[in-house]
């Protein structure tokens, strides 16, 4: 059996692992009930990837099966850097769509309508975990309909698009399980529609796990998806092998009356492949809605592959969770370890650190990476026990201890992420990492994993972050994760803006770009007209300059969309300032100020849908039900416009090559190692790499 067949293996054992023990989106009740489930009728996603961004909208049909009134409570996971802006309900047969009010006052409103006897439903959001959608007193033997509309940023890495529809939540929140049965299953109508508008030619897509997915073109820029299922409408699906069946997303089946047509248990995943030879480019959407208003711009840039590979060696230090959770994951963890030693170069060094309750250095230190070294260490590892619980703090804390300054040094943290022993705040994660000499790689498995946390220790570290779903083709994303770690990084970015009055600008601090990645800049403008703009980094010792002009438009009305991701991506770096600072009042209000103003769902504010007369009652101004509407009708127009090229450099091009590809020209660098560690994302793990000065910062 090839070496490679079997990383791929491990990679599926352990998804199949992970899979087993996650929970999914679905409809909540009380564990203890003994009413029959309320019954999702239909799941309906319609999804639209233009411009930069994603516009998810999903239409649900609920049923009370029961001879009482019941509530519906909806849980789904928090889809990354989703901003969610329109929630509608039907109420009498009517749509009226939600308005954004501080999350206290909005729980005491929907108990108080609902107390009332009069229709009310609320959208929250539980941290980073999930959205949930509470529907109140569902009569008898009746349905009710909602929608929910989310739009979030999307990112191509090395010429692969990414998309992904979250449904497995991760079952992270134990207590949460412990009191709430779920029912994942759709009845009788199940569809996911993707319309995919690019301004540059892709060659295809892919849907891994589904092979009754319909994909259709008409041209390079234009793309369908259909996944379609309705009871009684005869199966026409392709048969699966059993490796389909085991990683289905969702479960998506034909059949008989009282048979559902879907299991929300899976992720739906979708890729979509550029063509080769694209420049490095800058591109812009814009919206400004008059000559008078201020306006928001996106600038997604492209660098060209100007990244050249790394071939030193490196000191590796593997900090391992070997606490009670990690039982069930400790033979994939140490069969990891061992796979991943065995590929590295004599001249390499290696160091186990293990952590529970507490961290022990478990080699001594330093270990040259060869047979007579490896082999003894790996038995001696095979037999450790993982028992109490989880100090991640001390783990790393030792880890960081006795780096070799003259050497180039990566360390790989494995766990499952639940640190609950020691010190277990935010805060102090980062600042450990602010004053290492570090670079974090994060690979985020899950819906549920920690993503503020993880991606604030990128951040700090100035790393990078992968997402990985157990619907992910994890050949892929290994290859994706080789290419930037084996080759240098431009680092310590910065971005300047010469005209246009800009302003307000985020992220506030960019970091380092690492190869294939595009960087997202969202900001304001006041002036109309020709902006300078610069970009400057770091390759190695080697300062890098990038320019370019770029007119800005004095109205520009297809994007409404742009002022919620300004929003949400403002709201995100005050969250963590709050993260890192402390408890900030001013930094809250200031969160609940801006979604408020925007219609953004948030851990400070939720959604209410009201009978309409009892918005007025109440005081509440419908301002997101017009900014819902100018949305809606900027789709439409989007929708009958043809796929307009929204480059904003083609006159002056800021980069001089092509951008990267996957699996891209110049390979280089010692890249097995990494793909096998890669595999260990699928236990939670991320990835640190301490660079020597003189090691051109990999």
């Amino acid at each position: 059996m090839s070496l490679f067949r079997s990383i791929c293996q491990l990679g599926l054992s352990v998804a199949l692992f992970a899979s087993a023990t996650t929970h999914a989106a679905g409809l909540l009740k009380p564990a203890n009930s003994t009413l029959p489930d309320l019954v999702i009728q239909q799941h309906d996603v319609d999804v639209v990837i233009q411009d930069g961004y994603a516009v998810t909208q999903v239409e649900q049909v609920f049923s009370n099966p029961n001879t009482q009134p019941l509530d519906a409570i909806y849980s789904f996971p928090v889809p990354d850097k989703a901003a969610v802006g329109e929630f509608t309900y039907w109420i009498n047969g009517k749509p009226i769509t939600g308005e954004v009010v501080k999350k206290q006052k909005a729980r005491e409103i929907y108990h108080e309508e609902k107390q009332a006897g009069r229709n009310v439903a609320i959208v929250e959001k539980d941290s980073y975990k999930t959205f949930d959608i509470s529907v109140a007193a569902i009569q008898p033997h009746t349905d009710v309909r909602v929608r929910l509309v989310y739009v979030q940023p999307t990112h191509v890495d090395s010429g692969i698009g990414r998309y992904v529809y979250p449904l497995e939540d991760g079952g992270v929140d134990e207590a949460k399980q412990a009191f709430w049965n779920r029912n994942e299953q759709v009845q009788k109508q199940f569809s996911f529609n993707v319309h995919l508008r690019n301004s540059y030619p892709v060659d295809g897509l892919r849907m891994p796990h589904q092979p009754s997915a319909n994909i259709t073109h008409s041209d390079a820029y234009n793309w369908n998806v259909e996944l379609r299922s309705a009871a009684h409408s005869g199966n026409t699906s392709s048969p699966s092998t059993d490796d389909d069946r085991s990683t289905q997303t969702p479960q998506v089946n034909n059949t008989p009356s009282g048979t559902p047509v879907a299991q929300l248990d899976k992720d739906l995943l979708l890729y979509w492949r550029h063509s080769d030879g694209l420049p490095g480019s800058l591109d812009m959407t814009t919206y400004k809605k008059d000559s008078k208003a201020a306006g928001t711009f996106m600038l997604t840039l492209t660098p060209g592959d100007d990244l050249s590979p790394l071939n030193s060696g490196r000191d590796w230090i593997f900090v391992l969770d070997v606490s009670g959770s990690m039982s069930g994951k400790y033979s994939a963890l140490t069969e990891g370890v061992r796979q991943g030693l065995a590929k590295l170069s004599p001249n390499d060094r290696f160091r186990i650190v293990l952590f529970n309750d507490s961290a022990q250095d478990f080699s001594g230190g330093f270990l040259p990476a060869t047979p007579e070294q490896i082999t003894p260490m790996l038995d001696k590892l095979d037999q450790y026990q993982p028992s109490r619980g989880t100090n991640l703090y001390a783990g790393m804390k030792m880890g960081l201890r006795k780096m070799d300054s003259d050497r180039s040094t990566a360390m790989v943290l494995v766990t499952d992420g639940v640190a609950n022993v020691g010190v277990t705040e935010k805060n102090a994660f980062l600042k450990l990492l602010k004053a290492a000499d570090l670079r974090l790689y994060t690979f985020v498995m899950g819906n549920s994993a920690n993503r503020p946390l993880l991606n604030e220790m990128t951040k700090v570290s100035q790393g990078f972050s992968l997402s990985v779903s157990n619907a992910d083709d994890i050949m892929g994303q290994i290859m994706l994760a080789a290419d930037k770690m084996s080759h240098q990084a431009l680092r310590n970015i910065h971005i300047n803006f010469d005209g246009g009055r800009i302003a307000d600008l985020t992220p506030e601090q960019i970091g380092s770009l690492y190869r294939g990645q595009q960087l997202t800049v969202l900001g304001h403008y006041r002036k109309a007209g020709p902006v300078k703009v610069t970009l400057t980094g770091d390759i190695g010792n080697e300062s890098r300059t990038y320019t370019t002009e770029i007119q800005l438009p004095d109205q520009s009305l297809l994007n409404p969309e742009l002022e919620r991701l300004w929003a949400y991506a403002t709201i995100e770096n005050l969250q963590a300032k709050i993260d890192y600072l402390g408890d900030d009042s001013d930094a809250k209000q200031a969160i609940t100020s801006i979604a408020t103003d925007h219609g953004l769902v948030t851990d400070y504010t939720s959604m209410v849908v009201l009978e309409e007369d009892r918005f007025k009652a109440l005081g509440i101004d419908r301002n997101n039900a017009q900014r819902v509407a100018v949305e809606r009708h900027a789709r439409d127009q989007r929708a009958q416009a043809p796929v307009t090229q929204g480059r904003a450099d083609k006159a002056q091009p800021m980069f001089d090559k092509q951008r990267a590809a996957v699996g891209g020209r110049s390979g280089g660098g010692a890249v097995d190692p990494w793909m096998i560690l890669m595999l260990l994302v699928l236990m939670g793990s991320a990835l640190y790499v301490r660079s020597h000065p003189d090691d051109a910062h990999a």
